[in-house]
C-alpha cells in the first residue's frame, strides 16, 4: 500500500456503547433510528462494501457480493467530541475529558476574554447556534459585543456577524481566547461562527474555523510526516490537529466539496495519507435534529463514494469511519456515545473480511502504521494481517 485514504463521516454513529447511559445517551442510535423515522436507506455502494454486515445492524441491505472488509469500533478515550474522536482514530487517547461548561463560562474567564479582545460579551449559555444567533444577533449588530455560547462538548464558541467583525479579526480573537483557555480550562475547541444576514432572517456561512487544542502527543500523522511522506488534510481535520503533523490543507464548504477536494487529491497521486472530515452530517443535520436531511445526506454521499472509488489506484486503501453519533432523532441536539462503523476497500485487500467489534478507534493509526513500515506504538491492534 502506497497511499491511504482515510475518510471520516462527522457523527455516522451505528448504536450507544454499553457506557452510553453516563453521557445521557440511552438509545441514542444514529443511523439506525434514522432507518425508523424516515425509511430505509438507499446506499448500495456502502452495502457493497459490507454496511449492513457490521454487528448490531439489521437494516441495511445485504448484497450478495461484499467488495470490501467491515466491522465497527468502540471508543475508549473519555468524551464524544469531535476531537478526543479524530484524535483517538488517530492514536491518541485521552484519560481525562475536555472540561465542559453546561452553565456557561465563569466571570474569571470572561472577564480575561474582554480585557484581551477590547469587546463586550452576550449570552454566555448553553446554545443551539442557529438559535443563540436569532436571540442575539440584533443586539451584537448594534453593539458590537460578541455571542459566546457552548455546548454540551468542550467549546468555546463566538459568534459573529461579518459586517460588523471581519473573518479575520474573528479569527484573531478566537486565537487569543485558544491561547487564553489553557490548563485547567483548555477547551477541546475554540470555534469561530461567522453568520450573515438581517435580524428573523441571520445564516451562519461556511467561514466557521475550529482553534482545537494540540495533541498532547504524536500521532499517526506525524509519523507519516516524519517518513517524509504526505499528509493531505481535507476539511476541518488541519484545525482538529492545529496543524500539527499536517503537510498540507484545504478547508471545505460542506460534503460534496470535500468529496470533490478529495478526489482532486486523489489524482495528484501523493504517497502517504488523504485525511478527510465530512461534517455536514453533523453540523447540518445532526445538530438540528433533521433526520430527513441526515439520510438524504448519507445517500448523497453514497452516490459519490462511486466515484472515489473508481478513481483509486492498485496501491490505495480506502477507509470510511466516524468520529462519534449525533442521533438527530433524539430531544438531545448533542453529539452522542455512539459504535462508529469500519469500511475498508481496495484492489489490494481481501473480501468480505469482518473485523468484528473493534476495542478502541487507535486501531486504524495502528494499522496504518504497519501499512507504512512505521514503529508502531500505539494502544491499538492493527488489522493489517486481517485484509492483506
Amino acid at each position: 500500500m502506497n497511499r491511504v485514504i482515510l475518510i471520516v463521516l462527522d457523527s455516522v454513529g451505528i448504536g450507544e456503547l454499553p457506557d452510553a447511559a453516563e453521557y445521557g445517551d440511552s438509545g441514542s442510535n444514529t443511523v439506525g433510528n434514522i432507518v425508523k423515522v424516515c425509511g430505509k436507506l438507499d446506499i448500495p455502494n456502502l452495502s457493497r462494501l459490507g454496511m449492513g454486515k457490521i454487528e448490531g445492524i439489521d437494516y441495511i441491505f445485504v448484497p450478495q457480493k461484499i467488495e470490501g472488509c467491515y466491522g465497527r469500533m468502540a471508543e475508549v478515550s473519555k468524551g464524544k467530541d469531535t476531537i478526543t474522536g479524530h484524535w483517538e482514530i488517530a492514536g491518541l487517547q485521552l484519560e481525562y475529558p475536555f472540561p465542559t461548561y453546561p452553565q456557561g463560562f465563569s466571570e474569571e474567564i470572561l472577564d480575561k476574554f474582554q480585557k484581551l479582545t477590547g469587546r463586550g460579551v452576550l449570552a454566555n449559555c448553553a446554545a443551539s447556534g442557529t438559535e443563540i444567533i436569532k436571540e442575539y444577533g440584533e443586539e451584537h449588530m448594534k453593539t458590537g459585543k460578541l455571542i459566546v455560547y457552548t455546548s454540551a462538548d468542550s467549546v468555546f464558541q463566538i459568534a459573529a456577524h461579518e459586517e460588523i467583525v471581519s473573518i479575520e479579526e474573528l479569527y484573531r480573537i478566537c486565537q487569543i481566547a485558544r491561547d487564553m483557555l489553557q490548563g485547567r480550562d483548555m477547551v477541546g475547541r475554540v470555534i469561530a461562527r461567522p453568520f450573515i444576514g438581517q435580524p428573523d432572517s441571520f445564516s451562519r456561512t461556511a467561514n466557521r474555523r475550529d482553534f482545537a487544542a494540540e495533541p498532547t502527543s504524536n500521532t499517526i500523522l506525524d509519523k507519516i510526516k516524519q517518513k517524509g511522506l504526505d499528509v493531505i488534510a481535507v476539511g476541518k481535520i488541519e484545525d482538529i490537529f492545529s496543524k500539527k503533523g499536517i503537510t498540507e490543507a484545504k478547508h471545505t464548504k460542506n460534503n460534496m466539496d470535500g468529496v470533490d477536494v478529495t478526489l482532486k487529491y486523489m489524482d495528484k497521486g501523493n504517497p502517504g495519507i488523504i485525511f478527510t472530515n465530512l461534517v455536514d452530517f453533523d453540523m447540518v443535520f445532526g445538530h438540528r435534529n433533521n433526520p430527513e436531511g441526515y439520510k438524504q445526506a448519507i445517500e448523497e454521499f453514497d452516490r459519490r463514494l462511486l466515484e472515489i472509488i473508481s478513481k483509486m489506484r492498485e496501491d490505495d486503501l480506502l477507509i470510511i469511519t466516524a468520529d462519534h453519533g449525533c442521533d438527530p432523532t433524539t430531544a438531545s441536539t448533542d453529539h452522542s456515545r455512539e459504535y462508529v462503523p469500519l469500511l475498508l476497500y481496495g484492489q489490494g485487500i481481501k473480501r468480505e473480511i469482518n473485523l468484528g467489534t473493534r476495542k478502541t478507534f487507535c486501531d486504524i493509526a495502528s494499522t496504518i502504521a504497519d501499512i507504512f513500515e512505521i514503529d508502531n506504538t500505539f494502544p491499538g491492534e492493527s488489522f493489517k494481517d486481517d485484509i492483506l
